[in-house]
């Protein structure tokens, strides 16, 4: 096999593979990847990471912000998807049970005119646990899908925390949006595996 003297970039590999690419980039792409073996080989390896990487978002594992389509994705797929709306300033008591796929939140905002925003979580004392920065956003969604983990949630011991979602500006400076209270209720039998 001769080594490859213009390998194509791991970028173009997947834009080219998720269709994203102009008929004349597509072309040429695909006329090196008939020549050439190794770069074939990376776009094969490509495709797996990218299917594996689909299968783990949808499998309700990762505590992330989603978009709706995967949520109604998860639904029509016959998933349980366990979902709590809470507007600023509520508080909502919410649990899982042993049977859900998938837990989410709504997490209803006015997101317009913030260039970004973080997704902070705290405990009562507010003492930052987590945070998720420079979360996707649309204005015109009105608001935040949370994806919690729903592994990590079947697991957790009866706890509460807020979330907060804050406009951050260039210098790094934050301003609260909103924030909502989350009181979490252990159903399922068993010690829990884990302490906040």
């Amino acid at each position: 096999m001769r080594p490859c003297l213009a390998p194509i970039e791991p970028a173009l590999l997947m834009d080219y593979w998720v269709a994203l690419l102009p008929a004349a980039e597509t072309d040429a792409v695909e006329e090196h990847l008939f020549e050439c073996d190794q770069c074939g080989d990376r776009l094969r390896e490509t495709v797996a990471l990218a299917d594996a990487l689909r299968a783990l978002a949808r499998s309700g594992v990762l505590f992330v912000v989603v978009s709706e389509a995967l949520v109604q994705q998860a639904s029509g797929a016959g998933q349980r998807v366990r979902e709590y709306s809470v507007a600023p300033g509520e508080t909502v008591l919410c649990t899982v049970s042993a049977d859900d796929d998938f837990l989410i939140a709504r997490l209803a905002a006015d997101l317009g005119g913030t260039a970004r925003v973080d997704l902070s979580f705290t405990d009562l004392s507010g003492v930052e646990r987590q945070r998720l920065t420079d979360i996707p956003i649309r204005a015109q969604d009105g608001g935040v899908v949370l994806q919690e983990s729903v592994t990590w949630a079947k697991a957790s011991p009866s706890t509460s925390m807020i979330a907060r979602l804050l406009a951050v500006d260039a210098n790094g400076s934050e301003e609260l949006i909103a924030e909502y209270t989350f009181h979490h209720t252990r159903t399922i039998p068993g010690p829990p595996g884990w302490e906040w």
